[in-house]
């Protein structure tokens, strides 16, 4: 337990306080969580619906949450009052059921853009040319009840630092893009997440404003 402490800590020192550290707490158990929280952290990240759900009831109510996974649209109406954030949006579809479900709740969620930039076959989210069409489409315009706040993506899962770097700077063009075309009169639209344990240097170096971290803080996997 104190080497989650220590390693928020330590964590804190090496990145810089206009970046966002989410805690992802996929696996762990609420004990992991509830020592992260002691230790001053407040803002985490799950992966599985049912496992957010779970942990938010035995956990303080001051969190916030943020959605990471891949969402399935019949799951969006369980979730939405229980996050601050969705950024695994990665369809129009999805995006389209948030608003509505919102709707329903009178409430506003926050969103991100997934981008697909791996070359991972298994890993989801939009190309440039879907985004873009959404937006010179009017579809986002349509949507009164999601704001998106930026653009998120996951990196090749590799050893090659150079790959890495190049999908990371892919998507913070795709962001720049997107804020001076189609989101100038969006002040909310100034989120870039990008970077993980393995990656999360490269990710600030190139421009993140949210890191995801995991086994830096609550360590390895079992």
């Amino acid at each position: 337990m104190t080497e989650i402490i220590s390693n928020i800590r330590l964590l804190k020192t090496q990145i810089p306080e206009s970046v966002r550290i989410v805690a992802v707490t996929k696996t762990r158990p609420v004990s992991d969580i509830l020592t992260a929280y002691n230790a001053g952290h407040r803002l985490f990240g799950e992966n599985r619906v049912s496992e957010l759900l779970a942990k938010k009831g035995a956990l303080p109510a001051d969190i916030e949450w943020h959605f990471i996974g891949h969402l399935q649209t019949n799951k969006v109406k369980q979730l939405i009052t229980h996050v601050k954030m969705i950024q695994s949006v990665d369809s129009l579809r999805l995006l389209e059921t948030i608003d509505k479900e919102s709707g329903k709740k009178g409430i506003t969620t926050d969103c991100l853009l997934q981008f697909y930039i791996a070359r991972e076959e298994t890993k989801h989210g939009f190309s440039f040319e879907e985004a873009e069409q959404i937006f010179t489409a009017g579809q986002i315009e349509n949507l009164k009840n999601v704001r998106i706040c930026g653009v998120m993506g996951m990196a090749t899962f590799t050893d090659n630092q150079e790959i890495v770097r190049q999908e990371f700077r892919q998507l913070k063009t795709y962001y720049e893009k997107l804020r001076s075309l189609y989101c100038t009169k969006m002040s909310y639209f100034n989120e870039l997440s990008m970077g993980m344990s393995g990656d999360y240097r490269i990710a600030i170096s190139e421009g993140a404003t949210i890191v995801r971290i995991g086994s830096i803080i609550f360590g390895e996997r079992n």
